[in-house]
């Protein structure tokens, strides 16, 4: 298929530039077989049934912008993948400054080395710390790494606690997995009380989200690897969930790329750590996810791909056609969809 083929207008004033507050307040559209319904993440305990599970991520997002001094030079730094517990790829401006070898001193003696440089301002980074040593030193010089599409210079203070999700508790994340940014104690009680089990796994989101396609046949685009992981309890609630008739509902494309990727690797859900870089593209045959509750994406963008092979490419273009022109707010602090799967059991 062609990169063409999900392409669709997007008016700017519809792109999110701060969340709903409170963050449940957010709207929510319901892309089922039968059709599309305004509804608003509150509703979420109605739409799904007793013995449903969800599945979030809790991978949690670490202070990944840094600006480090090499002499005189001020250079500023984009983590984007953890190599080891010392070591990151990273985007670096201006990279044309550094060569293999060079220090940057990024303040109270954090320091990093430039150990080998890439194109278009990649390099890998050695910091002289870590493991909780290193995400202690980001913590303190860090800066929150949002979307370019988010237009402000640099995080507002609100955005340390508005792009992190409820369930995030594992560093390694350079954005944030945006459908867990709409869950607030008082949902998460309202779908326990509905029966709606509750389980998790981890996807460190790398800045690999942000790249475009630029290949026409999208079956040609390279997909950025990701590490993940599918722990033993979560493996068995979504056994237990099966066993009893329950669906398995994806909070973000992030949690159902983690499930879906197992699935193909093994064949099934078992217990798994390691790099993914699934892309999920149509004709891909889901095994795990029966709906998925996510925002809305950007055009030409491998997860309105994934949307598409979910649901139906028609049947997406013409969700967010309507989600265009009925004022829903677009991206990472934007409002969300549910939606089920084209063969929704």
């Amino acid at each position: 298929m062609k990169l063409s083929d999900f392409d669709f207008d997007l008016p700017a004033e519809r792109i999110a530039q701060h969340p709903a507050r409170p963050r449940d307040a957010a709207r929510l559209l319901e892309i089922a077989p039968g059709g599309l319904a305004d509804r608003a993440v509150l509703d979420l305990p109605g739409l799904l049934r007793a013995g449903d599970l969800l599945v979030s991520n809790d991978t949690r997002v670490i202070r990944a912008q840094l600006t480090g001094m090499r002499g005189a030079a001020r250079i500023g730094v984009t983590l984007h993948k953890v190599v080891d517990e010392r070591t990151w790829e990273a985007f670096a401006r201006p990279a044309k400054k550094l060569t293999a070898g060079d220090t940057l001193v990024f303040g109270d003696g954090f320091t990093g080395e430039v150990v080998a440089r890439g194109e278009g301002g990649a390099a890998r980074l050695r910091f002289d710390r870590a493991g909780a040593a290193l995400m202690a030193a980001l913590a303190r010089h860090g800066r929150m790494p949002l979307p370019p599409y988010i237009k402000r210079a640099d995080a507002e203070p609100e955005d340390e606690a508005d792009y992190q999700t409820l369930f995030a508790r594992r560093d390694g994340a350079v954005a944030a997995p945006t459908a867990g940014l709409h869950f607030t104690p008082r949902l998460m009680a309202r779908l326990a009380e509905a029966g709606i089990g509750h389980a998790q796994v981890t996807l460190h989101v790398s800045a690999g989200t942000f790249l475009p396609v630029k290949t026409e046949d999208i079956s040609a685009h390279v997909m950025h690897s990701e590490w993940a992981e599918l722990p033993a309890a979560t493996a068995t609630a979504i056994a237990e969930t099966r066993a009893r008739g329950g669906r398995i509902v994806a909070v973000g494309t992030t949690t159902l790329r983690t499930l879906e990727g197992v699935a193909a690797l093994r064949g099934g859900l078992e217990p798994w750590a390691g790099e993914l870089d699934i892309f999920i593209r149509p004709g891909f045959r889901f095994r795990a996810v029966d709906l998925l509750l996510t925002n809305f994406h950007l055009p030409k963008s491998t997860l309105f791909v994934l949307v598409s092979a979910f649901a139906g490419q028609a049947r997406m273009l013409a969700a967010y056609a309507h989600a265009i022109d009925a004022g829903y707010r677009f991206f990472s602090y934007g409002d969300a969809s549910l939606i089920h799967r084209a063969e929704d059991p």
